[in-house]
């Protein structure tokens, strides 16, 4: 067995996140998660983006609408503002690393720590006998995603920040286990006024591309007055805005539209109280629309014209693999040699 390679105990700063294509792109996906990854860019930090289509498959997908929704993604994160030269953009399937380091991390991770993600739960309910083996595993292949590039910080929603912190428990084993310092310990990002976009119609539950109603949500691919519609039938209460945050309390619907217009903006909660506190809803909620408008028909027009040509989107997305493996490579390398796995140079 060759030596386990050791590394210094600070890592580079390195960001990585991934998006399921198993649906349209909503404006939680943009806010939560679109929004960010281009601040992160622009901030010159590394950045590292995946379409994780080995995730989307751990339930049934159809191919056609698979490759479909995968080319749409890569065209959301470029209109959005990623710069495939300057981020790394690129599908899951295309690097192996990933499903290799999953397998080993399957090994690391107990089942305890796995039957406990509540996500799993949710998604199995009352059938987890028949849901996949792979929707069991999801958590071990998120680690993986992230591990293999040493990500050292992941921008995460609330609802992932539970396989997040999992990765984490799976590094430190990994170290652990092994006697290295191999494996940073991956800090989550959760920040923004709307880092959790609820539905336009129940302000309770999250704005979600499996909702029924198509109202629940602002797709990337809707129209300006698709979206200006929506934002005004959006469920609201009687009472006006109130005069500060802390009145949005008990008022879910309320508070959703105060934080997207905040998010939208670029502004907090409070400042967006203090322009609209005491207006109806007749008031707000056209301002919001604008803005909405304003924001997104950018982002919809280039998609559009992205959409057009899908060997362009496949080529940007083939390049970024090139580039992702060039730095999962050599860590998976090192990962068999800690592990005392016999590997040829020449393969």
């Amino acid at each position: 067995m060759s030596e386990p390679v050791q590394t210094p105990q600070t890592f580079p700063t390195r960001i990585f996140s991934g998006i399921q294509p198993s649906g349209g792109l909503t404006l939680g996906n943009y806010l939560g998660a679109l929004k960010r990854f281009v601040e992160k860019q622009d901030e010159g930090i590394e950045t590292i983006y995946c379409l994780v289509d080995m995730h989307a498959i751990t339930v049934f997908q159809d191919p056609v609408r698979l490759r479909q929704q995968t080319r749409e993604a890569a065209a959301g994160f470029i209109a959005a503002g990623i710069d495939p030269a300057r981020s790394i953009l690129f599908n899951q399937s295309q690097v192996s690393a990933h499903v290799e380091l999953a397998w080993i991390f399957n090994c690391v991770a107990r089942m305890g720590w796995m039957s406990r993600m509540t996500q799993f739960k949710d998604k199995a309910g009352k059938n987890s006998e028949n849901v996949s083996l792979g929707l069991f595993a999801y958590p071990s292949l998120m680690a993986a995603d992230i591990m293999a590039y040493k990500a050292t910080h992941v921008p995460v929603g609330e609802d992932q920040k539970q396989h997040l912190e999992l990765c984490r428990d799976i590094a430190i084993k990994f170290n652990n286990d092994y006697k290295v310092d191999f494996f940073p310990v991956v800090e989550p990002v959760i920040e923004g006024a709307a880092t959790r976009v609820m539905s336009l119609r129940d302000g309770t539950v999250k704005m979600s591309k499996s909702d029924p109603s198509d109202q629940s949500r602002i797709n990337l691919t809707d129209d300006a007055d698709t979206i200006a519609k929506k934002i005004r039938r959006a469920k609201t209460d009687p009472e006006p805005l109130p005069d500060s945050v802390e009145g949005l309390k008990g008022r879910p619907e309320a508070r959703n539209l105060v934080n997207i217009y905040a998010a939208l903006a670029g502004h907090t909660p409070a400042q967006v109280i203090r322009d609209f506190g005491g207006a109806q809803f007749g008031t707000f909620k056209p301002a919001l629309a604008d803005l909405a408008v304003a924001k997104l028909e950018p982002i919809t027009t280039e998609m559009s014209r992205l959409m057009q040509d899908p060997a362009e989107i496949d080529r940007i997305l083939g390049e970024g693999a090139v580039r992702a493996d060039a730095v999962a490579r050599p860590i998976i390398d090192q990962v068999y040699d800690i592990l005392g796995m016999i590997r040829s140079r020449q393969v």
